[in-house]
């Protein structure tokens, strides 16, 4: 459970990477140490990426992937089939999803 003063920290932070303001390399690493053990942070955490994407979506379609909350929040992980490499893009995934 978070302290009142972790929380409004936390969230601070947050409202900062959702409006697309300069964080330091401390809060950023202070976000990711609680989003990694509580998932009420990773879930505020994605939700600020989201704020961030939507205020650059560019038309309905990416504006409902962002309510549906379907897509990856980073914009650097999706697949791009004309400049990526299949093969290369699942080279990190978890053994059970490898062929059988």
């Amino acid at each position: 459970m978070l302290s009142a003063s972790t929380r409004l920290q936390i969230q601070e932070i947050l409202i900062r990477i959702a409006k697309r303001e300069s964080i330091s390399l401390r809060e950023r690493l202070y976000i990711e140490k609680h989003a990694d053990s509580d998932p009420t942070v990773s879930t505020w955490v994605k939700k600020a990426y989201r704020i961030q994407q939507e205020r650059h979506a560019s038309n309905a379609i990416d504006h409902l992937l962002n309510s549906l909350d379907l897509d990856s929040p980073d914009p650097e992980s999706n697949f791009h089939p004309e400049e990526d490499d299949l093969a290369e893009w699942f080279k990190g995934a978890p053994s059970w999803l490898s062929r059988s």
